[in-house]
């Protein structure tokens, strides 16, 4: 998502249900107040929801897309939520911040584009604190070429053929259920499991 081109193409996509989902989840496992990181923010939509649905929480959402974090700039000046939705040009594997800095942990569909996806994952559980919330979910690398494209046509038939392909690539690049619970068992992230969460999602899971 280097050029503006793939981060306006993202943001056109139709991400509501998914994201509504995604912030439903994090309510459900406990998200009430405090200060929450969003890793991978994009378009900062699942920020924004989240801080519209639950005043006390104050975020802040990191990318490290330049073009992203103008379109979410955007998003959240438009929403008023400037005060409540601090934006950071920030490296998902090496992130600034103390251990143990904040109450709850989201990141939604940025795993898979990590070079380093440990290392990231390493960092995240470091920030978070030990009995905050986590959700982090991405998708599931189906078993073969085929399948990837079976989705595709399932959930992005309307869209333009540059965002189907963006689609098809992202699963080519995801990972497995047995390699995300693998993940999780070099991460410092206690208590927290991993789960399907749908027919295409796998989701690091912890209640706060």
């Amino acid at each position: 998502m280097d050029t503006a081109e793939a981060a306006e193409a993202y943001d056109a996509m139709e991400h509501g249900e998914v994201d509504q989902a995604f912030v439903d989840r994090v309510v459900a496992l406990g998200a009430n107040t405090g200060h929450f990181l969003d890793v991978g923010t994009g378009p900062a939509q699942i920020p924004i929801l989240l801080a519209q649905r639950c005043p006390d929480i104050h975020i802040t959402a990191i990318d490290l897309s330049e073009e992203m974090l103008k379109i979410a700039e955007r998003h959240v000046a438009n929403a008023g939520l400037t005060d409540r939705v601090i934006l950071e040009l920030v490296d998902a594997k090496t992130l600034p911040y103390p251990d143990n800095t904040f109450d709850g942990l989201i990141s939604n569909s940025i795993v898979h584009h990590i070079h380093d996806a440990m290392k990231a994952l390493k960092e995240m559980g470091r920030v978070a604190r030990p009995k905050g919330v986590v959700l982090i979910r991405d998708l599931i690398r189906p078993g073969t070429p085929a399948d990837a494209q079976a989705f595709v046509d399932r959930y992005a038939a309307d869209d333009t053929p540059y965002q189907q392909k963006l689609y098809y690539d992202s699963f080519l690049a995801a990972f497995t259920i047995a390699e995300v619970n693998e993940m999780l068992r070099q991460m410092d992230m206690p208590n927290a499991t991993v789960i399907q969460s749908t027919d295409r999602h796998w989701s690091i899971e912890r209640v706060g």
